[in-house]
């Protein structure tokens, strides 16, 4: 644990802070306390502030922008509710759109505050006086944040409108930024961008929340895209305003249906908005809303009815956090896939915790036997065979893994498949219910678990394109008790990969991605394969409460003859020659800004900005 961030935690221990900690821990209990706050006092790998100080844009930079002769000019106008707002913050907020680098904005104040107040009143008036951009509403009565959001939306003359909250500050870049991804004809209709949070005296950047491009499945457990948002006129029309039944998380409700109906979403991989933290508010304290929550799995209900998705939605202990679990329609056969390769025991045991946990019943096991050497081996294969829907079949060519899988998908009966590996321990009865819930919604092409070594730390929780050159898994040896940046290892969400240990794959999608490419015979496969399904418009989907035990490829032995190491750098160069694209490009489930040499959403330091504008020089 790092003394200089726990000295500096310890000088923060303000009665308000100790108060709240006291809340905290009763809320989580002693155990999952301690554990948050140790990920509190944990030091940064990179420190967040002295790197957001570097990659912000610099004067020269954004006296370039305030130059920049657009072919398209469009007019965003920024709703801002106002409600009983210090006047220093206000004055900050509204310097803060005063000073964008991309000037046709319109600021549209609705103040709802329901109290004569002169001074705010006059400071307003004067705004609006100074700059014919501002305009200002003064509402008889506080409607509420949904009806005075929507006042402020009413007053919105703009071709996109961006909302900004009446503490909260916006990087001087930000219109700017999304005016350069506003050219051409094929506009996107929402857009948003990555955002941290400021201390009251805006000394200290931190927490930075830097968001993968859309991503349903996370959305859906998480509001991430909040801050900053642009949407079109013409979305708005479609998608209605605020809904005051979801006060408290109705930012999030109006999210849900916007991305619902955006021809378009775009995510801006950089920091333009500044989420202020004083005592009263969620950013700083989450305590302080949690009626919030409750709004905030209501809407998520909504959505999934809207959607047509069967799933019910849980509140999670950490604030803001959300699970759903969606429902099994009918009992479909699901089919097992178990490549071996003697290995008796390893097998045995695997076998053993599918049968005496899995609370899914309708399934079959294929064993894909592989030359096999040992008589104990065939003596167990003659023992299981034909008896609980197991069957052993034969590949007797040397080992390939996609060939294996495809040889034994082609035997195999069921409406899905399970490709798991024969190192594989279940530690939760429903991790079947999990997977098939997720893979028989439409559009779901594949689904993944999470998955630990034997003494609890994370094995693979996702794969990344690009990490370690072609693609890693997230959060490997992470403490299983531990969640990782903004709880991402424990969130639902969408990934371009996830590893073929334990993943589900619908026959139709199997088939049309065609199935493994059997020129990759040992690495990458799964990769490869997910990547395809990636291209036919399916969804990878990585379920965390499908949690079971790995011990790591026993079956093929070390990496460590010419030969392995020769087949290797052939399967990285097949791989980084058929999917060039994302490999330049980064992942899109994986902020440009996180570094590819770590597992752990580690800040990259190799450039002073990794995420230019389209159109402009880093």
């Amino acid at each position: 644990m790092n003394i200089k961030k726990c000295l500096n935690f310890v000088r923060k221990l303000t009665p308000y802070n100790i108060e709240k900690g006291l809340k905290y821990l009763k809320h989580f209990g002693p155990r999952e306390f301690l554990i948050r706050l140790s990920d509190r006092v944990e030091p940064e790998e990179v420190p967040y502030g002295p790197w957001y100080e570097e990659h912000k844009a610099t004067e020269a930079e954004l006296a370039a922008q305030r130059n920049r002769k657009f072919a398209a000019r469009p007019l965003i106008s920024v709703a801002v509710p106002v409600y009983r707002t210090p006047l220093t913050y206000l004055r900050e907020m509204i310097e803060s759109v005063r000073g964008q680098t991309y000037s046709c904005w319109e600021l549209c104040l609705a103040d709802g505050s329901g109290e004569p107040e002169p001074e705010r009143r006059a400071l307003l008036e004067k705004y609006a006086q100074e700059d014919p951009r501002i305009r200002v509403l003064f509402l008889e009565e506080n409607r509420g944040i949904a009806g005075n959001t929507n006042a402020a939306l009413s007053m919105a003359s703009g071709d996109y409108i961006g909302l900004l909250d009446h503490d909260d500050l916006l990087a001087p870049d930000a219109l700017y930024e999304a005016a350069v991804r506003l050219q051409g004809a094929d506009r996107p209709e929402l857009l948003y961008t990555d955002e941290d949070k400021f201390s009251e005296g805006q000394k200290e950047h931190f927490q930075p929340n830097l968001k993968p491009d859309y991503n349903p499945d996370l959305l859906r457990s998480n509001n991430y895209i909040c801050h900053f948002l642009l949407f079109s006129r013409e979305l708005l029309e479609r998608a209605g305003g605020f809904d005051g039944s979801y006060d408290g998380a109705q930012d999030y409700d109006f999210i849900l249906r916007c991305t619902e109906q955006a021809r378009g979403i775009c995510h801006i991989p950089r920091v333009l908005y500044h989420w202020r933290t004083h005592a009263q508010s969620t950013a700083d304290n989450p305590l302080s809303k949690q009626y919030a929550y409750e709004a905030g799995r209501r809407a998520i209900a909504a959505h999934l009815e809207r959607a047509g998705l069967d799933g019910e939605v849980f509140c999670k202990k950490d604030f803001g956090f959300y699970r759903v679990r969606y429902r099994v329609e009918g009992e479909p056969l699901v089919s097992i896939i178990i490549p071996n390769k003697d290995e008796t025991e390893t097998l045995r045991k695997c076998l053993a915790s599918i049968r005496e946990k899995t609370e899914y019943r309708n399934y079959e096991i294929i064993i894909v036997e592989n030359n096999s050497e040992t008589e104990e081996i065939f003596a167990f294969y003659k023992e299981i065979d034909r008896r609980d829907a197991i069957r052993v079949v034969y590949w007797d060519r040397e080992f390939n893994y996609s060939a294996i899988n495809n040889f034994g998908a082609r035997h195999a009966k069921g409406s899905y498949f399970v490709f798991l590996n024969n190192d594989i321990e279940v530690i939760g009865g429903d991790w079947l219910d999990e997977l098939l819930g997720h893979c028989q919604r439409p559009g779901t092409g594949a689904v993944g678990a999470r998955l630990y070594y034997p003494d609890d730390t994370i094995q693979h929780a996702g794969i990344i394109v690009g990490i370690g050159g072609v693609g890693g898994s997230l959060f490997v040896g992470m403490k299983r008790s531990h969640s990782g940046y903004l709880h991402k290892e424990s969130l639902q969400q969408d990934l371009s990969a996830v590893t073929a240990a334990c993943m589900m794959v619908g026959r139709e999608a199997f088939l049309s991605a065609g199935g493994f490419e059997e020129k990759l015979a040992v690495a990458f496969n799964d990769i490869d394969f997910c990547l395809r399904l990636r291209e036919k418009g399916y969804l990878v989907v990585y379920d965390p409460y499908a949690e079971l035990y790995h011990y790591e490829s026993k079956t093929r032995g070390p990496e460590d003859t010419p030969r392995k190491v020769r087949r290797f750098q052939s399967e990285i160069e097949f791989m980084r020659t058929r999917w060039t694209s994302i490999l330049k490009n980064g992942d899109p489930y994986y902020n440009r800004n996180f570094s590819l040499a770590k597992w752990n959403y580690s800040l990259r330091t190799d450039g002073r900005r990794s995420a230019p504008a389209p159109g402009t020089k880093p």
